[in-house]
């Protein structure tokens, strides 16, 4: 995201780092360096924040659904499995909160 796609506030919309390599003949595509330490350090924050506020957000949905979560363990610990169609009324019937979104 940081790097491929250009998505960055601090390094701009600039993709970084050449990729590389072949898929059809078995190799992963790599992605060849082509910048600095001090831009790999900035890289590195900036991932390190992305992953820091998604987590964040997860944390903060977990929580403030903590009642549905302790319905949907309930449903686990007595049938053991539980079908879409139960875990979308149990969605519906409840009064889900989302993440705002950044």
């Amino acid at each position: 995201m940081v790097t491929r796609f250009g998505m960055s506030d601090n390094l701009g919309p600039v993709a970084l780092g050449r990729q590389q390599g072949n898929m059809f003949l078995g190799r992963d595509i790599m992605s060849e360096r082509d910048f600095s330490e001090e831009t790999a350090a900035t890289i590195d924050m900036e991932v390190r924040d992305l992953v820091d506020v998604a987590y964040n957000r997860a944390k903060q949905v977990l929580q403030e659904n903590r009642h549905i979560l302790d319905k949907l363990a309930a449903m686990l610990i007595d049938k053991e499995t539980v079908d879409a169609e139960e875990l979308q009324e149990l969605l519906a019937t409840n009064d889900v909160k989302t993440a705002a979104f950044a």
